[in-house]
């Protein structure tokens, strides 16, 4: 079986390629920050931690929120697209009535684009995040 992450040279159009922002740290677990195949980026969920690993869980709602969509947007770039570009997004918070906040501090980033979204509860995310974020984005 052929590995994902090497380039294809034989023109198939079903290549898949495994990328990792050199802007944030290496992932920890066995999982690429962004997977590209079929015209489309999907990035793995980000959580709030900054480009050396220290997780920003103690910080206040709206910094964890600010550093995952900076987060995201490192990704978008390794895959070589950008916000704009999205086409569906998923968050996960752990205070569900936060919902508000980060609906406004998303418009803010986001801006005009309106991509499919859902945001979900959980009871608990990893590092003790307040927030996580994952997405799949159209190549530019």
């Amino acid at each position: 079986m052929p590995d994902p992450a090497t380039p294809d040279t034989t023109g198939r159009s079903d290549t898949m390629h495994l990328r990792n922002s050199p802007e944030l740290i290496q992932p920890l677990g066995h999982y690429s920050h962004v997977a590209i195949h079929g015209g489309l980026a999907y990035v793995s969920g980000q959580l709030p931690m900054d480009r050396h690993g220290t997780a920003l869980s103690d910080q206040a709602f709206d910094v964890q929120v600010r550093q995952v969509l900076d987060n995201l947007d490192r990704c978008l770039i390794t895959a070589g697209t950008d916000r704009s570009r999205l086409v569906t997004v998923t968050v996960y918070i752990t205070d569900i009535d936060r919902w508000p906040e980060f609906d406004a501090i998303y418009a803010d980033w986001i801006g005009r684009h309106r991509p499919a979204r859902a945001v979900a509860g959980a009871s608990r995310l990893h590092h003790g995040a307040a927030v996580e974020v994952q997405a799949a984005a159209a190549l530019c």
